[in-house]
């Protein structure tokens, strides 16, 4: 990791700084791919799957007794891990429902909002170096809370054809409808446009290499919505004199094994910690078995050693973490001052890997400085809200005038007439 010791704030903007993505060299081929499944539907996809991963199928979706017998192969003890996970991940996005409330602004008139689940939804689970069954629990529970009509799932599989017991039993467990045994870009497109046997969506969710993301910017552009723009994952670890250096390495490889474009950043004005942190980044490394992954990451990742909390505040806002783990002393009055992160873990005891897998937060988080902007997948993900009003008779005399006057302000006459016909006394008794 490299160590930047005490930079100036003029020199902040190349400590932030990202590995560089640029995706527009992978438009050419997204756009190929996106024009052949719209036109040519499972067979393009089918053929897709077979050039790009090496995987020849017949039928795309993972069938009743796929689904069965993946439930025979996965453990009793991963089972339960997958259904605690399950329920607390729904207690929490269980919470976030909000019972619509009828306001009225003035008198005789009504206003309210209804929020509406996404008819249909698309969620996209990779497949790659790691099986993220944990992905398909973050998506599928609050899809299924928010009453998303139907919820298609799609993962490449494996070189013989199949999809991870894991993600099978996770899907079943979160009540996804279908699977399909698409990856990449072709994926997106699947969900997109709709194939013979993938049904089009409305809005796509999850994570993927840079083709899916730029296949998901891609399509953003065409009408269907997206979950967020996406980057590599990345973590940073506030910490101080009182946090223990074997716990803040175990976070910064936590997030390395992620993939070699992931990032990893250490952020102290306690000196004596650096060292100590880098020496436990090298021991724990050695045994992990993703460490050739892990090494590769940490060539993006960094220490910052900077004056004070202040400093430390304002770099970490410039930042704007994906996840941000505070282990610090007085971690609790420190978070309160970070207006920009995705998610955050506070004290000695709560890792990244807590909200990833079971605390019951969600894990599909804004990467690359766009939680400024955006927030992680939350039950309003899956919802759009309509609003009502409903105005009476006393209520039409009450605002009329006040829209009467603001038509007329801005040239809209009809607009206005529309409200001083129903202010007549002969049609407003």
């Amino acid at each position: 990791m490299e160590v930047i010791r005490f930079p100036a704030r003029e020199e902040w903007k190349n400590a932030v700084s990202r590995p560089a993505m640029d995706h527009s060299g992978l438009y050419a081929t997204v756009e190929k791919v996106m024009h052949d499944v719209r036109m040519n539907g499972d067979r393009a996809a089918l053929e897709y799957g077979r050039q790009f991963d090496g995987v020849r199928l017949h039928r795309p979706e993972a069938t009743e007794e796929e689904i069965a017998e993946a439930e025979t192969l996965v453990s009793e003890e991963l089972k339960n891990a997958i259904r605690v996970a399950r329920r607390n991940i729904e207690t929490f996005h269980r919470s976030q429902v909000i019972t619509p409330k009828r306001i009225e602004t003035v008198p005789g008139v009504v206003c309210w909002q209804k929020a509406v689940a996404i008819d249909k939804v698309g969620l996209y689970v990779p497949g790659g170096t790691a099986p993220l069954f944990s992905t398909v629990l973050m998506l599928a529970v609050p899809a299924h809370i928010a009453g998303c009509r139907e919820v298609v799932l799609c993962t490449p599989p494996a070189k013989n054809g199949k999809v991870n017991p894991a993600v099978l039993f996770a899907a079943k467990e979160a009540g996804v409808g279908k699977i399909f045994k698409f990856g990449g870009i072709q994926a997106i497109a699947a969900m997109t446009y709709g194939t013979e046997s993938v049904p089009q969506v409305y809005k796509i969710f999850g994570p993927g290499n840079q083709y899916v993301t730029a296949a998901k910017q891609w399509v953003s552009l065409r009408g269907t919505a997206i979950d967020m723009p996406a980057g590599p994952s990345e973590v940073e670890v506030i910490a101080d004199a009182s946090a223990d250096p074997s716990f803040v390495a175990a976070d910064l490889l936590s997030q390395a094994e992620h993939g070699k474009d992931s990032q990893s950043l250490l952020v102290t004005s306690c000196e004596s910690l650096v060292d100590k942190t880098l020496a436990e980044v090298e021991k724990q490394l050695s045994v992990l078995p993703r460490r050739e992954i892990a090494a590769a990451a940490l060539k993006n990742s960094r220490v910052i050693l900077l004056k004070n909390n202040d400093e430390i505040v304002d770099f970490t806002n410039a930042y704007a973490p994906e996840h941000l783990i505070i282990e610090t002393s007085d971690y609790a009055a420190l978070s309160e001052r970070i207006i920009h992160a995705g998610s955050i873990f506070l004290g000695h005891y709560t890792p990244e890997s807590a909200g990833d897998y079971a605390s019951g937060t969600n894990h599909t988080l804004p990467t690359n400085g766009y939680a400024r902007m955006y927030s992680g997948v939350n039950m309003d993900s899956f919802v759009k809200k309509i609003t009502f009003q409903e105005i009476s008779a006393d209520g039409i005399r009450n605002i009329g005038h006040t829209v009467e006057v603001m038509t007329q302000a801005e040239l809209m006459h009809a607009h206005g007439n529309a409200v001083t016909l129903r202010m007549s006394p002969k049609r407003n008794g």
